[in-house]
């Protein structure tokens, strides 16, 4: 599936869960339903660092692409470390472990350790990474066509903004986990989930994803989880960018309007 496919599927899925989360008496503020849904749409990418050519490889310059090549290396080391004679042979770590939920959850509790641990500046790094990969995947066409500076400029005001809102009291800093110093652990959800909303589009596509690492399935530990071939699509066809995108829109602004309590 493709950055933008990916990042409404991110978006789409934190604003069903503010809609659940109101489904039981638990409604998010508003801050947290906004920066919840643009984080899940950033992180909605993120599992395509092991990818040369992805959106996110282009969303940091040099450095982004950098780490996209040693996520890579990585990728396929643990890769090639841990496949069983029937899996597939490779040459590169696309679609291998950043692409499971043993990662998503890895990625998740760092996130949320980070933003306990590492203050008000380490939410505001957090902020900015995604809410610049949630341009790049959102409003795609607008940030090719501008400079890198610009969308990391929107995405840094943007971070420093968002931040001050959730601060203020009632605004959601401590939404969910309300223990002493807990403020902002709760980060580390739409990161989660954003991981497993890409996992599950690409198992959509024909190539599937192995989502399970490394539970054994059909003597493979990297098998390539996937609905039947014939409701399979390729990335980027008329599938994705004419039915699952507008739906995508669709679901997101019904469970926007259900969370805050317009529907």
């Amino acid at each position: 599936m493709m950055g933008p496919a990916h990042s409404l599927s991110g978006a789409a899925a934190w604003l069903g869960v503010g809609a659940a989360a109101a489904a039981m008496d638990h409604t998010m503020p508003w801050p947290v339903l906004l920066v919840g849904a643009l984080i899940c749409a950033g992180a909605a990418l993120a599992p395509d660092l092991d990818h040369k050519s992805a959106t996110i490889s282009r969303a940091f310059g040099p450095l982004s692409r950098a780490l996209c090549g040693i996520v890579d290396k990585i990728s396929y080391g643990v890769y090639k470390a841990t496949k069983s004679t029937r899996d597939a042979r490779r040459t590169g770590g696309h679609r291998t472990l950043t692409h499971t939920w043993l990662w998503a959850v890895m990625i998740g509790i760092g996130f949320s350790a980070l933003a306990v641990l590492g203050g008000r500046w380490a939410v505001l790094g957090i902020l900015f990474v995604h809410l610049v990969l949630a341009v790049e995947g959102l409003l795609w066409r607008a940030a090719r066509m501008s400079s890198d500076v610009l969308v990391w400029l929107l995405g840094a005001t943007s971070a420093w903004i968002l931040a001050g809102v959730l601060d203020k009291p009632g605004n959601g800093a401590d939404w969910l986990f309300t223990g002493e110093g807990q403020e902002y652990l709760w980060l580390g959800l739409p990161v989660l989930l954003g991981a497993v909303v890409h996992t599950i589009g690409d198992a959509l596509t024909i190539s599937g994803c192995p989502m399970f690492w490394p539970l054994p399935i059909a003597g493979k530990r990297w098998y390539p989880v996937g609905p039947p071939k014939l409701m399979r699509f390729r990335a980027g066809s008329w599938v994705e960018l004419k039915l699952l995108m507008p739906a995508f829109m669709l679901l997101g602004g019904v469970g926007g309007a259900a969370a805050l309590g317009y529907i």
